[in-house]
């Protein structure tokens, strides 16, 4: 797309106050969100900015990656949403630009995608191409900055999805683990530790339903039931719930459960079932 035509299209009635998120490992010390809020804004100041979350451990792509599934479908429809965690930035891999049904997405290819992939039926993933669009000079670092964000705000302000590449089919689906299942067990991982501490599984709530939990095991943690909610155990005491996000999750009342019993991400975790 031409310079010209990206004019016509900011000068248009055209823009609008599109949703767009960003999701990064930035952090707040530095000028990087704030950075990519400003080229969003000089593309259309009209567009209203939500953070999802700039709390992601540096490069932790599966991170990213389990926040943007628990969040994103309860935007609006055509929200355009930003995620920059990508530590090989500067490398060959693809910026990509993904259109579901309901919203747009604007990240590298690096698996960071994975979930959303695995949620939506129907998608289609094209390679951002169109130098246009970007701030120039692109620098090796900060594509966040110089691809991400002003592709995101020209899309919100109507450029064409199809104008910003090939559409491609050898984009990177991620590596999401499944829990297994074998002779009255299921055998899940921790793949997230939130800001409290409690450690969520991969082991969703339809992975038992209608079985009766026999006991639940984690490192040195023996539970025999699922709690309702964390205040039906004194403070300081393990439990074991279904997350708002659907997944069971081991938790301390009033305090950390990760730090208290050492655990981290990929942590085997087995819940034992009546066959």
């Amino acid at each position: 797309m031409v310079l010209g035509e990206l004019k016509k299209i900011r000068d248009s009635k055209r823009v609008t106050s599109k949703i767009i998120t960003l999701l990064t490992d930035f952090g707040y010390r530095d000028a990087f969100v704030g950075t990519m809020k400003g080229i969003i804004l000089r593309i259309n100041p009209w567009a209203t900015i939500v953070d999802i979350s700039h709390g992601i451990d540096p490069g932790d792509i599966q991170a990213a990656s389990f926040v943007l599934a628990q969040s994103f479908s309860f935007y609006p429809s055509g929200t355009v949403h930003v995620i920059v965690v990508d530590p090989g930035v500067g490398t060959a891999r693809k910026a990509i630009a993904v259109k579901t049904e309901k919203a747009l997405f604007i990240a590298p290819d690096n698996g960071v995608l994975g979930r959303l992939y695995a949620a939506q039926e129907k998608c289609v993933v094209r390679e951002i191409t169109d130098s246009n669009l970007f701030v120039h000079p692109v620098s090796r670092t900060f594509h966040g900055r110089d691809i991400f964000a002003p592709v995101a705000a020209h899309l919100s302000v109507g450029v064409p999805f199809a104008s910003l590449g090939p559409e491609i089919h050898d984009y990177n689906r991620g590596s999401s683990k499944l829990p297994r299942k074998k002779a009255g067990t299921i055998i899940g991982e921790i793949i997230y530790i939130d800001r409290f501490g409690n450690l969520i599984s991969n082991i969703s709530q339809a992975d038992f339903s209608g079985k009766e939990i026999r006991s639940i095991q984690i490192k040195d943690i023996h539970l025999d039931h699922l709690s309702d909610s964390y205040g039906e155990k004194n403070v300081g005491e393990a439990l074991a719930i279904i997350g708002s996000h659907g997944f069971l999750e081991i938790a301390v009342r009033e305090g950390n459960a990760g730090v208290k019993y050492g655990i981290e991400i990929g942590c085997e975790i087995r819940v034992f079932i009546c066959r």
